[in-house]
């Protein structure tokens, strides 16, 4: 399997992205995270062919440890253009209201110095409510910045079909889409993947391992509400949502049976599943040390053969999973998605 992806563009970025949620303050409940063997991991990834780093504006002190692993990277000798930083714009829930021009540039202006770079290569852009509108001028506020100079890609997460329609027809030149994407969660196959496909937009997915569930360690595990970080209670209810724990057990079980013949773990064979469905640009994988590396070569030289895709598709046909489009319960007032959601990060960051 090629371990980059290039859009019709030109631009060309890893297909496993290394993601940086699970470094941010606001995901740890209980873990530490070692910071210098983190720093390890990554100059170790760039050297192994994984280049991409995904981040956001909400995930409180990342830019600036990635701003930090770039002067290391330059600093040893390394390009500019080695590495590409992967952002999200995400306003405040509170302040969509009055959301301004002059308050996009501001963002983008402090992600480009936390980051030490002159150029966002891909900006993510994520509006928490539709009800309050705004988002197609924000968009248009990064689409004059895309102009200057300030910012290479355009990209959205957690956005609808119909919403993303409505962006793209409003002239903003959209290269992917990053939402949620994993055996346990197919929303994005309802609408989502299809119009990416005739509209040359990259899916970007991450949830790809629910938070380390689709892992061989919670093989055979009893249910517990005793979890580390905010991923695992995210995707715990995902699980609910599949079908329970006894269904997503039955898929561990068909999984780890599965991963003898291809020399793997379970966490390999669900990523490799997810890269070989259309339109599927790259996979985000959390790394949060040096010891996680050496899974993302052994999922790029998976191929699934025919066979097993259609047993991994005759099972999970029985548990579609969430309902509705991409992040669709996660913005549901009345639901138990949103309860893990913090919508006004910003103000901390």
């Amino acid at each position: 399997m090629n371990t980059k992806y290039t859009l019709k563009n030109g631009y060309t970025f890893s297909r496993i992205i290394n993601g940086g949620w699970q470094l941010s303050e606001g995901h740890a409940l209980k873990s530490i995270i070692e910071k210098q063997d983190v720093l390890k991991g990554f100059h170790e990834l760039v050297a192994r062919g994984f280049t991409t780093f995904d981040c956001a504006d909400i995930y409180t002190g990342v830019e600036e440890f990635y701003g930090e692993f770039l002067k290391e990277h330059i600093a040893a000798g390394g390009k500019r253009e080695d590495i590409q930083f992967h952002s999200k714009y995400v306003p405040d829930r509170s302040i969509l209201a009055e959301l301004k021009p002059a308050d996009v540039r501001n963002s983008i202006h402090t992600s480009l110095k936390r980051l030490g770079v002159e150029q966002l290569d891909m900006i993510q852009f994520h509006w928490w409510e539709y009800k309050v509108p705004g988002y197609l001028e924000a968009a248009a506020e990064l689409q004059k910045l895309k102009q200057e100079g300030k910012i290479s890609q355009i990209s959205l997460t957690n956005f609808d079909t119909q919403r993303t329609k409505e962006i793209v027809e409003s002239g903003v030149t959209i290269s992917s889409m990053q939402a949620q994407y994993s055996l346990l969660d197919r929303r994005v196959e309802r609408k989502m993947q299809q119009y990416c496909l005739e509209n040359d937009i990259a899916l970007l997915c991450y949830g790809t391992l629910a938070g380390g569930f689709l892992t061989d360690k919670w093989l055979n595990s009893p249910d517990s509400n005793d979890l580390d970080n905010r991923s695992l209670v995210k995707y715990r209810i995902i699980i609910d949502d599949f079908g329970g724990w006894e269904a997503y057990q039955e898929l561990m079980n068909l999984l780890k049976a599965m991963s003898v013949k291809y020399d793997c773990g379970i966490a390999n064979l669900s990523s490799a599943y997810i890269l070989q469905k259309d339109a599927v640009g790259g996979v985000i994988v959390g790394t949060r040390s040096s010891r996680h590396i050496a899974g993302n070569t052994k999922t790029m030289e998976i191929k699934l053969e025919p066979e097993d895709v259609k047993t991994i598709d005759a099972f999970i046909s029985k548990h579609p999973g969430p309902k509705g489009e991409p992040f669709e319960l996660e913005r549901a007032e009345d639901g138990p998605h949103i309860k893990i959601m913090l919508r006004d990060l910003n103000k901390k960051s």
